[in-house]
């Protein structure tokens, strides 16, 4: 794969976890009554941003009627509100919003991905389907790693998934490998690792991340980055 156009292609043309297939589709069909009116990207939904990318922030798959139904990373639901919000008081992202794939969103420095690219049922993707999925990460993060400096990941999920797939792109990681934690932060390779709690609901509404957690851990990320925000 020689650029990240090419790879973003290949994902979105992926068919293989059955479930997550049967999922997706379904969900594009029947649709919430809230977007009736929208016509549903209902495939796997590839990462979003600069193929020059100096942060990766790294969720852990899209959401039924969020990414599954606009085609873009963290957009068109709370988590992505929450998360883009975010981005732009760091001063990382052009808008507070991302409501849809053409709405004019830039991320400066930034790209979003996941290690799962399918909606799951109930938002739970399989230790098999997680793994399944790993390749497209792998070869996600070797086409950064020119000017990758700084990653993010939202979660224990992904931090789960995230530590194989660098040490298949070719970083060297930890033996023990790290333990997920909120504000973790591990060296690995001239690139630095941080944990942060998962943007959903779950987190945001009880206050278990609050916007002043998630704001330091970005501009700790995008120092290390070399963003200067």
């Amino acid at each position: 794969m020689d650029s990240l156009a090419a790879l973003d292609a290949r994902i979105a043309g992926c068919a293989a976890c059955p479930r997550l297939v049967e999922w997706r589709t379904e969900v594009a069909r029947t649709k919430r009554a809230a977007f009736a009116d929208w016509t549903y990207w209902g495939r796997p939904v590839p990462g979003f941003g600069p193929a020059d990318a100096s942060l990766l922030i790294v969720g852990l798959a899209p959401a039924a009627h969020g990414g599954n139904r606009t085609g873009r990373m963290f957009t068109g639901d709370r988590s992505g509100d929450v998360l883009y919000r975010a981005l732009y008081d760091v001063g990382l992202a052009s808008q507070p919003t991302s409501v849809a794939a053409d709405d004019g969103l830039e991320l400066y420095g930034v790209r979003v991905t996941s290690p799962v690219h399918c909606a799951p049922p109930a938002n739970k993707p399989t230790p098999g389907e997680r793994d399944t999925c790993r390749p497209w990460l792998v070869q996600e993060l070797t086409l950064l790693r020119p000017t990758l400096r700084a990653v993010v990941v939202l979660g224990a999920f992904g931090w789960q998934a995230a530590l194989p797939a660098f040490a298949e792109a070719g970083w060297t990681v930890p033996r023990p490998r790290p333990a997920f934690a909120h504000g973790a932060r591990v060296p690995l390779d001239g690139l630095d690792l941080f944990g942060c709690f998962h943007v959903s609901q779950r987190n945001t509404f009880t206050g278990r991340l609050t916007p002043g957690m998630l704001h330091e851990v970005l501009r700790t990320a995008a120092q290390a980055a070399g963003l200067g925000t």
